[in-house]
Formats: structure tokens, sequence, C-alpha cells
């Protein structure tokens, strides 16, 4: 074999190895297999040829299942096919993988296997979606690593084509997918001769043509059905030797050694542990080290999980072996084991019963597995009755399956390993993304990657584990003991303990603006003493201020990077500076120009220079533990939020969930404003003598940060000294006002500073710094005045803002332009307000353990959100509604009965009146709840009718019931669901944050993305038109439909948010939302300018359309938006998504910009038909 080395992840791999192979792919996209998807689209789209010297087919489907349905018919019609997939998206596939395995067709599923929705959403890696595969038929093969996933991801598809049967190849999400190694890639030449063409013609010549007919998928009874299902077992006995003759090719290959199961360790070892995944890898490093050690334990890997091979596992076992540990990364609940243990067992039990057989769990989503643990279950294993159903990387301290982890630091000769943390957006992940490839490319050695997040978006916290070295890299965990340290952001010093994984003699580099005799007033004591009693060497750079001279902005990451290259000195410094310049001119210089190539060239020298020596004073080492003020603080936030705010969630014990009640998921509201995460570099500042009181600025604000102040008289008198105010407009003189920013809850974005309105901005932004002193007056202004209730009203956009936001600094982009509006209808309706959120953006910051930004009012009256499954968000809504009305029609009888009988009979006819009127429910429910309060006597009935009331009280109050979700789930994924439930003319309201591309899952094309953009599943530029789901959902005739931009027109905005939840009926409201991903001028700080430019160029048109105004002769549909007067051409090539078409594509960019135009254009003709009563 020819060898090529390439630095990949684990997703890369498993593309590149099935685009060989793959005529037909069927794709959608989930975290975290979505790269799969993307990496193949852009291949076809550019080009490349598979071994049959074709590009691949790509089609995108509108969910998992209808993707899965797509391959059962691309297989059952001869073309080989694949799909990329994991966790709820695999479930949704099981259906026609039943029906694929069963008619033994060669499609191969990979997957980047993930933890299935239970009691929350995770995102991270563990096995429990392939275990819920596990009796559908597929075979089912478990790759470890990057390079495993390229070897056996070829190993799944030629045994596919020989075997005439599907193939599942699985490897850990994250741990797997998304760990970046330098690996040999297989050529496509070597892979073509493996290939068995008889095999492949034959299937052909089975698909179903109607040249030579055929008839499946027929309906059989009882008589037949069971002899057929029996006589696949030939078929099933054949696999194992099929995969293990492909093991042997690709060994042939590559000089590897893959079988079935694989055995390391001693050759007389008496403890051994089976598992399969990435946790292999740090198994096998653990007993090379225990082996070296003395200690005869060895360590069995999975390859081939299904079919399950007794004979190829006892081929592999040693003789000598007593007892075996089986390590499953997921939970069977009441099962009697988890499943690679009960096959295992089985195994055993009947072929060496002498052995004791043990299993464990370890690493559910993405829990690291480190040599420690695995060190533990070896203790367990020479326990004279070691301990079953055991659990490792955790402490159960209630039912006490938890094993404690060894103290064990595996030493690597020769290998360097570094930590880096950064801040989400600032380019810290991919520019150690590029240092990987130049040093595991160009300096010839061995570099591993895996990047850590929490879960925050853009601008949270980024956590780099890299290592690099002359050997393998097998460490399939996080780095815990690193010889280089960077902070790249100063606003983590004191909230994260970055110096506790510094090796001694390491170095440590410290990005931030202060002067060295200004840095000891800024550093921990904790970290004071960790540097100076490591010996450690530190270094300053102040790489935001040298961006920012150089006109990067707040991209500091080459800066920081060139800085990596000079202290770690892993590479030669001149090869490095080679290679970054070299890869700058490749990535910028055809779709950012010359002069950003300069600038990054620029950087890297100023970066390399800018580095500071820092000689760390010698009473470091005896720094005294600052005094820490003593916080009231909610026993939940405390032992809960705040160690998870720390990144020391892993610590927690089972008992602290159980003890706040979190174990079915449920998790107390607010805790986002105990974060003050302080990591804006710019905050506005607020003029009192310019500010014009609109509050548009408070409206807009994504984190709801900035807020109007109102003080009474008496207020006014106990303000604090820097507590500015002026008389408030429009309030007879009753109030003052101020606008308070709160700079640790502010992201920074500018949003406010760029639409305020006055003729000298009443908003100007400043550095962080400058305005901490601000934080006293938000916590007087906010957290200890009382809202105005009588200055506000739901009629116009400033006296919007004198309500409370229910929803304030979530984990949202900075500049996000989404979170405004659900702020907004929190704002309206927050007191009663249900929220059943589809997965995607506005669940991923609206529900990110531990940052909850739903809140509370004095009432303890609030949002009750919940984030459903991505596909039946409607659904899951419209249960809401139902179990609401239907308890609240319990207490109606109960009221007419009291109403009769004289009892509070004026509170209950007052309640019956106005029970279901938006603005009057809760004033009507008080009022009666307060009356029932004051029955202290009557017949047994009444007092019955009033405990029947007072204990179901929270039923009284109408709810506004609401669906939050993207495109991706109204246009696509949960359009039926969506359609469903709205067609049923109920008083449910939903909210379309329309960003146009599946933004939390990095930017795949929906049917809301318009032509000629550039998006994931969309390389070439979309050919289609954006679907109208205003449309087709006004052609029912009775639905509230509106469309809005805040940006462009706030007013309206409000109104139709308003219109739509009082509207008796069913009302959906589909606001346009700017994203990172459409690449806008500026950045996301100008996501409400970039609203108001979409509509004056006719991109974006506002309307509404009420069924009620039909009522009284009016046309239903009002159109909002002007004539276009802007240039929509130009807009369309201010935005990236856009413009990268000419870039990539220029042959095709003029007509896919004509269609788009065009599509407005008729879009936009339609709406004045309906204006104009045509339709």
């Amino acid at each position: 074999m020819s060898k090529k080395s390439v630095v990949m992840d684990g997703n890369t791999a498993a593309a590149y190895i099935s685009y060989a192979f793959t005529e037909v792919a069927s794709i959608f996209p989930i975290t975290p297999s979505s790269t799969m998807a993307e990496k193949v689209d852009a291949w076809a789209a550019n080009g490349k040829k598979n071994i049959f010297g074709q590009s691949v087919k790509v089609i995108q489907m509108q969910s998992e299942a209808g993707a899965a349905g797509t391959c059962h018919g691309s297989l059952q019609a001869g073309a080989l096919t694949t799909t990329y997939t994991a966790s709820q998206g695999l479930l949704l596939m099981i259906p026609p993988m039943y029906k694929i395995a069963g008619e033994f067709l060669p499609g191969v599923f990979h997957i980047s296997a993930r933890t299935v929705s239970v009691h929350g959403l995770s995102i991270f890696g563990d096995h429990s979606d392939v275990m819920s595969c596990r009796m559908i038929g597929f075979a089912m093969l478990a790759s470890s690593s990057p390079q495993e996933a390229m070897d056996l991801g070829a190993v799944a598809h030629l045994a596919a084509i020989r075997a005439r049967h599907p193939f599942l190849h699985f490897f850990d999400g994250f741990r797997t997918s998304h760990e970046m190694q330098k690996i040999d890639a297989l050529d496509y030449d070597d892979l073509s001769e493996l290939v068995d063409y008889d095999q492949l013609k034959a299937f052909r010549k089975n698909g179903m043509n109607p040249e030579h007919p055929s008839t499946r998928g027929t309906t059989v009874n009882p008589d037949i059905f069971f002899q057929c299902r029996e006589g696949c077992n030939e078929h099933y006995a054949r696999l194992p030797s099929i995969v293990e003759h492909y093991m042997e090719e690709i060994n042939r290959l590559t000089g590897r050694d893959y079988k079935p199961f694989n055995y390391y360790g001693a050759p007389d070892a008496e403890e051994v542990i089976i598992v399969m995944g990435s946790a292999a890898e740090t198994a096998k490093e653990t007993v090379s080290y225990l082996c070296s050690r003395g200690r005869k334990v060895g360590v069995i890997q999975v390859h081939l999980y299904r079919p399950f091979s007794a004979e190829h596992l006892l081929s592999v076992l040693p003789a000598s072996v007593k007892k075996i540990a089986v390590l499953d990364r997921t939970k069977e609940p009441g099962g009697m084991g988890e499943p690679l243990y009960q096959d295992v067992e089985s195994v055993i039990h009947r072929n060496r019963p002498e052995i004791t057989v043990v299993g464990g769990r370890y690493g559910l989503a993405s829990k690291d597995t480190t040599p420690g643990q695995i060190a533990a279950v070896f203790a367990n294993l020479e326990q004279e009755r070691p301990k079953n159903s055991f659990t490792i990387g955790i402490v159960d301290d209630v039912t006490f399956t938890s094993l404690p982890t060894v103290d064990l630091d595996i030493p690597k000769e020769g290998e360097t390993a570094c930590k880096i943390w950064g801040i989400g957006g600032d380019g810290t992940v991919g520019a150690n993304k590029n240092t990987i490839t130049t040093i595991g490319l160009a300096a010839g050695m061995y570099a591993q990657a895996y990047f850590s997040y929490d879960s925050k978006k853009s601008g949270g916290l980024t956590q780099s584990h890299l290592r690099f070295g002359k050997a393998p890299i097998q460490a399939a965990y996080l780095v815990e003991h690193a010889d280089f340290v960077a902070l790249h952001e100063p606003a983590y010093l004191g909230t994260y303990d970055v110096t506790a994984d510094l090796k001694p003699n390491g170095t440590f580099l410290l990005n931030c603006g202060w002067s060295k005799e200004e840095l000891a007033s800024h550093i921990p004591a904790k970290m004071k003493r960790d540097l100076a009693g490591k010996n450690a060497s530190m270094y300053l750079i102040d790489a935001t201020k040298i961006a920012r001279e150089i006109g990067l902005g707040g991209r500091t990451n080459t800066v920081l990077q060139a800085a990596f290259f000079k202290l770690t000195n892993i590479i030669p410094l001149d090869l490095a500076v080679q290679e970054m310049k070299e890869g700058i001119y490749r990535s910028y210089l055809k779709k950012a120009g010359q002069a950003v190539v300069e600038m990054n060239c620029q950087a890297v020298e100023r970066g390399i220079a800018g580095v500071e020596r820092f000689d760390i004073p010698a009473d470091w080492a005896d720094a005294p533990s600052e005094t820490a003020p003593v916080l009231q603080l909610p026993g939940f936030i405390e032992d809960i939020v705040l160690p998870m705010n720390r990144q020391e969630g892993g610590k927690l014990p089972v008992s602290a969930f159980k003890r706040y009640g979190c174990l079915d998921g449920t998790w107390q509201p607010g805790t986002t404003r105990y974060e003050k995460r302080g990591v804006a570099v710019m905050v506005p500042r607020w003029d009192v003598e310019t500010c014009i009181q609109c509050n548009q600025c408070s409206f807009v604000c994504p984190h709801a940060a900035i807020r109007p102040v109102l003080l009474s008289a008496e207020e006014e008198a106990a303000k604090p000294a820097a507590f500015s105010t002026v008389p408030a407009r429009g309030t007879g003189g009753t109030y003052t006002y101020r606008m308070q920013v709160s700079p640790y809850d502010c992201m920074g974005c500018g949003s406010c500073a760029n639409i305020c309105p006055a003729s000298k901005p009443a908003l100007t932004m400043v550095p962080f710094e400058s305005q901490i002193p601000q934080q006293e007056n938000w916590t007087f202004g906010v957290e200890q005045i009382p809202v105005k209730k009588d200055a506000f009203s739901a009629k116009n956009v400033k006296a919007s803002q004198f309500s409370k936001p229910y929803f304030e600094f979530s984990a949202a982009c900075a500049g996000c332009a989404e979170t405004p509006y659900i702020k907004l209808v929190t704002q309206l309706f927050g007191d009663r307000m249900y929220i059943a959120n589809a997965s995607g953006c506005s669940s991923a910051y609206g529900g990110p353990l531990p940052a909850t930004p739903y809140c509370t009012d004095e009432r303890g009256f609030g949002p009750s959100w919940e984030q459903s499954l991505f596909e039946d968000n409607a659904e899951f809504g419209f249960g809401f509604l139902n179990a609401h009305e239907a308890i609240s029609k319990e207490l109606l009888p109960r009221i007419h009965l009291l109403m009769d009988a004289g009892v509070a009979a004026e509170a209950c006819e007052a309640y019956l009146a106005h029970k279901d009127d938006s603005e009057k429910t809760r004033g009507v429910s008080d009022g009666l709840l307060a009356a029932l309060g004051q029955v202290t006597s009557g017949s047994e009935e009444v007092m019955a009718a009033v405990k029947f009331i007072i204990d179901r009280s929270e039923y009284l109050c109408k709810k506004s019931v609401w669906c939050f979700g993207g495109d991706g789930w109204a246009y696509d994924i949960g359009f039926g669901g969506v359609d469903h439930v709205l067609a049923q003319n109920r008083d449910i309201n939903m909210l379309v944050m329309d960003t146009e591309v599946y933004s939390n899952t990095g930017g795949q094309s929906s049917k809301a993305t318009p032509a000629a953009a550039i998006a994931k599943f969309a390389a070439g530029g979309k050919e289609i038109k954006k679907k109208d789901l205003g449309s087709i959902l006004m052609s029912y005739g009775y639905i509230y439909v509106a469309q809005v931009s805040m940006g462009a027109d706030p007013a309206q905005t409000l109104r139709a948010i308003r219109e739509a939840e009082a509207y008796p009926g069913p009302s959906i409201v589909i606001a346009y939302c700017p994203c990172l991903e459409h690449g806008i001028k500026g950045g996301m700080g100008m996501s409400q300018l970039e609203q108001r430019k979409a509509v004056e160029c006719g991109y974006w048109n506002l309307y509404r359309y009420d069924p009620r105004l039909r009522e009284a002769g009016k046309n239903p549909f009002v159109l909002d938006s002007k004539d276009p007067s802007g240039d929509l051409k130009a807009y369309l090539k201010s935005e990236r998504r856009y413009a990268s078409l000419m870039d990539a594509f220029p042959d095709r960019a003029e007509r896919l910009y004509s269609k788009e135009i065009q599509d407005a254009a008729e879009r936009l003709e339609s709406y004045k038909r309906r204006a104009g009563g045509e339709v």
C-alpha cells in the first residue's frame, strides 16, 4: 500500500472511506455525526470520484426516518447506499433498518455513537443508541480511534458487498468522532481491488427493476412468517468469516492487526477486561503499564459485536484467565446487566464456567475514562468476590455501585501534552486544529487533539487537549498532566483552576492586558502557589491588543498560535512560521483577499515578538488565600450550580442530585443570574444626557443585560450616589428613569449601541474594566427595585420593556437574533407560559446545565419549559394544552356550584366571564382565590368545592401555550406535527426562529434555506427555492400567521406576537433571525441592522394574517412591509453564505443569484395579490 499520512478526526476518516464505496448517500444532520455527511456533500460538489469513477449522489432528507427510507429504496433499486447518524436520529431509522436487514441489503450506516435522551438530552457519546439496534439484524462493527474508523469502515463496506448484508459501523461520538489524529489514509485504488465484483453484480441484478420485475414487501400471515425468519440463520452464520477475511485484507495492506476480537496483554493473564470503543485505547495503555509492573492482566477489544461470535472470542481468551470484567458504555435499567456483559457472560457460562464474570458501566455521555478508572476495574478483579454491576468515573453514594478511582499517571517518554483554555468564537479551537496538522504532517510527528466544551453556544468555555510525540498516541482521555498550559481568556481567572493540571517545571502562558506590575493583584492565591510550587515558567502576551492593532478585532487565534509554537519548541520555530503563513495564504487569499492575508501574517510575527517572560516572585509560594465574601446563596446554587460552573461537576456524587430532586431531569429555574461570567471585552456605557428613553436597546438585547429602571420618589431618595437618573418621560413625574447595564452578564455584542436611534448615541462600547462599578447599580436597580407594572403596556415598544423578562443571561451567542424574540414573548406572557422547545439552538441555550435562563418572579411564577425531541415539539406542546384544559375544566362545575350557592358569587362570575381573556385571566383568577380564601363555613358540598378549587389553583389562570423552535423543526423534521397541531384549530401558539439553516448542528441547509445560499449539505449553493411556510398555513384560513423581523419593524413584531397570543385559535409567528452561519459583515452585533436590510431590499417580507378580520368583512391579510427600496443582489453579496458561492463556483453563482432574486419577486407578488384580495 502506498502510505499517505493525513490528520483527520474520526468523522472525516469514516466519511473518506465511505465515499469510496458509496453511490448514493441519504443524509440528515445530527450532532456529532453531521461532519461525515458534510464532507461527503462537499467532496461530491467538488467532483471527487469514488472507486467507480463517479461522484456520490447526495440526497438531503427532511428527517432521519426519511434518510433511512431513502436508503432502503435506493438499496432495493441496486445502488450502494450509505447514511450517517447518531442518537435519536438512529432510533428514528430503526423501522426501515429492520426491513433493510431482513431483505439482506448491503447498506452501511456510520454512527457517531451518542447517548439517547432520557432524563435530559446530551449530545455526547456512549453506546445507548447503537445498543438499541442490536436485535435489528445489522452486522455491527466497533472502532476505537480515527485510524480504526478508516480501516474498519473499509471492512464494513467490503463485507457488506460480499455478504449482501447491511452493516452498522460505529465509534464513540466526540471522543473518536471529533478527536484529531495523524493516521494513514487507505488508497482508493487498493480498496477497489478488494471489492467482490461478482457479488456486487449479483446485488444489482437482484435490484428491483421493471426490466426484471419482482414483488417485495408483501403482507405475510402466521402460516409462513416464522419459517422464513428462521431461514436467515445460514446467512448470519457466514458473516463472521467474511468480516475476518476483510480484516485480514486490511491487515495485509496496512501491517496492522485486526480481528473480530483483539487481545492485548500478558499471555498468561489471569484478569481481563472486555470492552469496545475508544475506552479500549485507554485500557490497552493501562494494561501495558500494569504488565510492565508485573501484573498478569489483559484486555480484549471487541470489533465485531453483531453477530456475536463465541468462537472468535474464545480463540483469543488466554487459558489462564480466572476473572473477566466486561465494560459497557450504556445503562439498561431493569436488566440483569448491560448488553455486552450479557453476551460475554452467556458465552463464558457455556464454555468456560470456571471463570468469574462481572460487568460494569463507564463513560456515559462522554464521561472521561482514565487509566486510573481502568486500574480500579483491575483492582476490583483482584478481590475474592469482585463487585458486579459496578460503575467507574462517578461517586455513587446512594446505591454504592462505584469503584474508587486509582491515582495513576502513566509516564509518556518523549510525549508533550498541552491544555489550552479558550472562549468559543475566539478561534482557539480552529488554530489548534491547524497546529495539529502542522506538527503531524510538516514535522512528521504523531499528534492528537481533542476539544471539550461547556454547554454554552459561542462565547462558552473551550478546552483544547493536545498531545505530540514520536510514537503513536493511545490516550483517549483528557489531558490531566500538561507540559504547557495557556489561558487565552483572562476572565476565567478565579473561575477555573487552570493550573491544576500543569506539570512541575511546566510552561504557563497568560493572555491579558495587565502590566507585570498589575499582574499580582489579578492572580488568585491558589494559582500563585501552583505556579511557584511547580517551578513553572510563566509568560505573558496581550493578544487582544495586538489583534486589534492589526485590524483583526477579537480574533486572537493567530497571535496565540504563534506564541504557542515559540514557547513549546515542539518543532523548529522557522518551520512553524513557514507552515502558518502558507496556511494563512491558502485559507484567506481567495475568500478574504490579500489584506486579510497580510494582517494574519503580521499576527504571526507579532505573536512571536509579543511574548514576555514573567519571573514568578518567591513570595507567591506562600500566597495567603483570599477571604471570599460570604454570600447567602440557595443550597442548590451552592451545592450543584457553582461546582458545575467551575468545571467540577464530575466530582459531584449521586446523592447531591437526589437531594435536590434532579434525578428525573427537573432543574431549578433562573440559575443564570448567579453566573456573572464577565467575558465581554467591550460593554455599553449609558449616557444619561443623550438618551431619548425609547427602550429599543433593551428590546433588542439578546441577553437581557440592559434594562430600563423606574424609581419612585422613595426609591430615588435611597439610591446609590452613582445611580444617575433623569425624569421618566410619559409618567407624569411619577418616576425617574435610568437605563442600566450588567457588565458581568453582557456578552459585548454591541447590538444595543448599533441600533440606538438618538441623534448622539446614548450607548458607547467601552472596555469591560471601566464598567465594573456598574454591577452595584445593577444590583440596586434591577435586583432590588421592583418593576413598575403600571408603566407596562403591550401596545408599544417602549412600554413593553417595563415588564420583567422571564428569560435572562442565556448561553446564546453574542448578538443572537433569536433570543430577543423569546425574551419579548416572556415579557408579555411569562408568568403563565408553557414552553415546548424543539431541539436546536433555542434548546441549547434554553436549558444548558447548569444554566437555566427561564426564571421566576416574586410570586414564584414563570415559564414552565421543557425541551422535547427535535421531531415532535408541536405534538409535545399540544399535550401541554390538552392536559391543562382537561384539568381546568374539572374546576368549572365547582365554580358554577359556588356561584349558584351565592358563595364568592361576584368573583366566580368575573372569573367565568374573563377566564379566557389574556389580559384579564390572571386578575380574575387571583380575585377568585382571594375570595375563596375568605370562605370559612358552608355546606359540605360548598366546602368540598372550595377545597377542590384551591388545591388545583394553578389550573385557574388561562395558560399561554407556546412551541418554540427553528426552521429545521418547523420546515423539515417537525413540519408534519406543526401542520397537524395547527390544523386542530385549538388555542396554541408557535414561534419559529428562522435562521434559514440548521444552526445548532453547524449550518446545514433546510427547506428554509433560499436558493444560492451555500450551507453544509448545499456546498455548491442551494438549487431550489425556499419553502413558504406561512403561505402553506394560511391556506387553512383559520390559523393566525405572521412573519416578522424585529430589527426592521419592532412595533410590527410586538403587535404580531400580541395578536397571535390573543387569537382564540392556533397561531404561528415566523421570525427572521440572522445567524453566525450567514457571515454578516461586522459580525452578529449587526444582526438587528441586517434584519432591517433584509426587509428593505425585499429579501424578507412582513405580514399578518388574522382570520378575525374576515369576520369583520375585511381582508385577513395585511402586508406590513413596504415595496423594496434596497439592492437585493448587493444584499446577497454582503453575506458570506452567498458571496462564497462566487468564490467557489463562479460558473453557477450568477444563475443562482438571479434565481433567488426571481424567487423573492414571485414571493412578494403572491403576497401583494393576497393583500389585494385576489387569494
